[in-house]
């Protein structure tokens, strides 16, 4: 009796557990068959005013700046400006000991002298021997004079010409060593080229700087017009084709944060400047002057600024959030038959590889999502312009990023709610025409 209650309390048992597994199962699988309801927000197409914008970051320098350096080595003996001071053009900046230089100059003074004195001598010889020359040829046409004392007598006379000439050239060459010589004396002072301020003062006086006719010598300050200052930026490769002269920049300078700068864009560099060069690090730039048109506020060179460059504006045009565009394979917008897309993967032994993703966005038609292709314009920081695919008033998904990007396809089951906050910003909305 003992061992038929224990054979009927395990088949209870068991007959329990079986019951429960059967129940999960059920449950399982009758809950993979509820449809997957995804929540989103939506915006309305809409005509809109965008304007596309490259921001970039750089300093700001002046339009003009000339720096300083010395042409001829020695000691500083003269420094009458400071950092900051305003000088006139033509103004006296620096002195170089000019002792050495002065030396140059007598020394080529005394040569020259010299030069001229032989010149001198020469001349005189010249006159003397082309004169018994002259006399010479007299006697040698009346057969009074032998052939070799005509010879020597013309001989003599070519000699004291080319003497004469060699002594010219002494003199040419004197001339040349003087002004050469008086050229790096002059040297020694350094006037401004150009009205401005000394932005800044590199050498001190007494201090030694060293410089040539063919290397470029010690800096020692430069001189700039800070009435004209221009930011320089850098702008990358990609960007740098939608840039043009003349377009508008809006520019925000650290120390400045809460004044707006106005620009506009002058110059554009023909030639890339690359950094990281061979490395995974690689960028390639293109430097792009603006000019700054605010007049009231005293700029530093060097201050950080970044800058918004106003490349192109598009009005009355239709757009949409930003974020409402995404990609999507080909095949999930319905564009391929399944029955081709079998057929390749069948002739390539595996998937067609050369399905690239198209742009589009969702909308949402009695309750589910719709794919459709657009086409892409320009963009601001919150709006992008379709020029292909889409229609004013149409409910397009702008949120959430996630189900945008991931969660849906062509026929998601979906439920909106608008109350949840918005991602767009910026683009000013028009009145439809």
């Amino acid at each position: 009796m003992a061992n038929g209650k224990k054979s009927k309390k395990k088949l209870f048992i068991f007959s329990g557990i079986g019951l429960v597994a059967i129940v999960l199962v059920l449950v399982v699988v009758l809950g993979s068959k509820k449809e997957n309801i995804i929540t989103v927000q939506t915006e309305k197409v809409a005509r809109r005013t965008i304007t596309q914008v490259v921001n970039a970051s750089g300093k700001i320098q002046p339009e003009t700046m000339v720096k300083i350096n010395a042409e001829v080595s020695g000691e500083i003996t003269t420094l009458p400006v400071k950092e900051g001071d305003r000088v006139r053009k033509g103004e006296l900046l620096v002195r170089i000991k000019p002792d050495q230089y002065q030396a140059q100059v007598d020394r080529a003074e005394a040569g020259l002298q010299s030069a001229r004195a032989s010149l001198n001598l020469q001349k005189a010889n010249v006159e003397k021997t082309e004169s018994e020359f002259k006399r010479a040829q007299e006697l040698f046409d009346k057969k009074l004079l032998s052939d070799q004392e005509f010879i020597a007598a013309k001989t003599s006379y070519s000699a004291t010409k080319s003497q004469y000439e060699s002594a010219q050239a002494g003199v040419r060459q004197a001339e040349a060593s003087l002004r050469d010589a008086k050229e790096s004396l002059n040297k020694t002072a350094i006037y401004s080229p150009m009205a401005g301020t000394i932005s800044q003062l590199i050498s001190e006086l007494g201090e030694r700087v060293s410089g040539s006719g063919f290397t470029q010598g010690t800096q020692i300050m430069t001189v700039a017009d800070l009435s004209m200052m221009e930011a320089r930026v850098d702008v990358g490769e990609n960007d740098i084709v939608t840039i043009s002269i003349g377009d508008t920049a809006r520019i925000t300078i650290d120390a400045y944060p809460d004044k707006k700068f106005t620009g506009v864009v002058y110059e554009i560099a023909n030639t890339a400047k690359s950094k990281g060069l061979g490395t995974q690090e690689e960028v390639t730039n293109f430097e792009v002057k603006i000019r700054v048109l605010n007049k009231d506020i005293s700029l530093r060179p060097g201050m950080s600024m970044t800058a918004d460059i106003e490349t192109e504006t598009k009005k009355n045009i239709i757009a949409v959030p930003i974020q409402s565009v995404t990609t999507r394979a080909p095949k999930a917008a319905g564009e391929k038959p399944k029955e081709e897309e079998q057929k390749k993967e069948g002739e390539s032994g595996g998937l067609a590889t050369n399905d690239k993703p198209v742009e589009c966005v969702f909308l949402v038609e009695d309750g589910k999502a719709k794919m459709v292709p657009v086409k892409r314009g320009i963009n601001d920081e919150g709006y992008v312009e379709i020029s292909e695919g889409l229609s004013e008033d149409a409910a397009v998904v702008s949120g959430s990023y996630k189900a945008i990007n991931r969660e849906l396809e062509d026929g998601t089951v979906v439920k909106v709610e608008n109350n949840a906050p918005k991602f767009a910003m910026g683009g000013k909305q028009e009145e439809k025409k």
